[in-house]
């Protein structure tokens, strides 16, 4: 038999291994493949609860661990974990010699791990490209990682002609669907009754999962933006409240400090995780009124599950969302206005037939699929595609139309 492919997929946090996991396990059961998998930032932290662990317990083999020494949260500590991330990956690339590197999102450690690749000459498959977020850096990560990808897998239509329009080859972008969705569509989700058992709690007549990040292009807004969302849930009545802490972020000490006092004062009504993992997760969204915060999860997962989001801030601003989706302002009128919103008869008969726009499953088999059989020779010098943009006196700002 011909020498397997190695497809090597780099995952550094909770959220992100949940969503690799379904592509995880169709590259691991192809006879033709030979996954290799990373794990790094968050999963070998202590303070985010080890979460390799969970990968371990899924039945995945950690072909490598880059530990990126995560310390302080504000900006110097990040730039450190990133400097250390980038020895690290340069010397595992070296040792597993992939055929090609997977990553998926854009956080910084997977900025890291993407210029690592790049002067490593290995290729690399971005998932996630195209999207907007114009309140966090990833923003910027994001399309970075963008232009030292090789192959591209968006989660809609339009990412895809974004994509292209940063001058990415068009028939090297896949429009393939959200993974998120994937393992709503086939991970068997826990009941009720075995939620509040796993999580120790018991849901009361509204309930809510909160999953709230710093937003990282705004200086020092974390503490007073998770206080008027603290306040605001203060004033709820009959309500559990479930708090994910958030990722390694600046700030986000911050925000899980405030966590841990509010649940401890709130004990009866809150609980606060540092990993749910992503069957606990989507077990617990499923039967919740709603997601609050400004987490992704709310604006792609949460509409498959016809229930609501309310989005605050300008963390997910730019973001394709369902009618699902309330967003407000940062502030305690804001949220309370959400809330009054989220309950009332309209908006609860508009999430009866809500449509979710990133697709309906099978993400993960449509990635692997183009994986296995993506042409790798001779890809890593890559030409700029030129999209025809016209002014609005109609001449033309491209150089060249782009033909093959």
């Amino acid at each position: 038999m011909a020498n397997k492919r190695r497809i090597c997929v780099v995952t550094g946090s909770r959220a992100e291994y949940g969503l690799l996991r379904p592509l995880l396990e169709e590259i691991r059961k192809d006879s033709a493949l030979e996954l290799q998998l990373i794990a790094t930032c968050m999963h070998l932290s202590a303070e985010f609860g080890f979460t390799y662990r969970e990968i371990e317990k899924d039945g995945f083999a950690i072909s490598e661990k880059v530990d990126m020494r995560l310390g302080r949260d504000d900006s110097i500590g990040v730039s450190r974990s990133m400097g250390v991330a980038m020895a690290g990956f340069g010397e595992t690339y070296r040792r597993l010699s992939p055929d090609i590197a997977v990553v998926l999102g854009d956080r910084f450690e997977l900025l890291s791990a993407a210029a690592c690749a790049l002067v490593s000459r290995i290729p690399l498959a971005h998932i996630g490209g195209g999207e907007i977020t114009e309140g966090a850096f990833d923003d910027s990560i994001r399309h970075a990682i963008t232009k030292m990808s090789h192959y591209h897998f968006t989660a809609l239509e339009a990412y895809r002609n974004r994509v292209i329009q940063l001058g990415e080859p068009p028939e090297r972008v896949f429009n393939v669907g959200a993974l998120g969705v994937d393992n709503i569509m086939k991970m068997e989700l826990l009941s009720r009754n075995a939620v509040e058992k796993e999580l120790g709690i018991e849901f009361d007549r509204r309930n809510i999962l909160v999953t709230f990040h710093p937003v990282t292009l705004e200086n020092d807004t974390a503490g007073s933006q998770f206080r008027a969302l603290l306040n605001s849930l203060s004033r709820l009545k009959n309500t559990r409240v479930i708090f994910t802490k958030t990722n390694a972020d600046p700030n986000g000490k911050i925000i899980n400090n405030m966590i841990d006092k509010y649940s401890k004062a709130n004990h009866g009504s809150c609980a606060a995780f540092a990993s749910l993992g992503q069957l606990r997760y989507l077990s617990a969204m499923k039967h919740m009124d709603a997601v609050v915060g400004n987490s992704s999860s709310g604006i792609i997962e949460a509409s498959s599950f016809k229930i609501g989001t309310i989005n605050i801030g300008d963390r997910q601003k730019g973001r394709v969302r369902p009618e699902s989706v309330i967003d407000c302002e940062p502030t305690e009128r804001g949220i309370e206005k959400a809330f009054k919103r989220l309950y009332s008869r309209t908006f609860q008969e508009t999430l009866k037939t809500v449509r979710n726009p990133y697709g309906e499953g099978n993400a993960a088999g449509r990635i692997k699929d183009t994986l296995k059989k993506c042409a790798l020779k001779d890809i890593l010098k890559k030409r700029f595609y030129d999209v025809d943009i016209k002014t609005k006196h109609g001449r033309s700002l491209a150089t060249s139309k782009g033909k093959r």
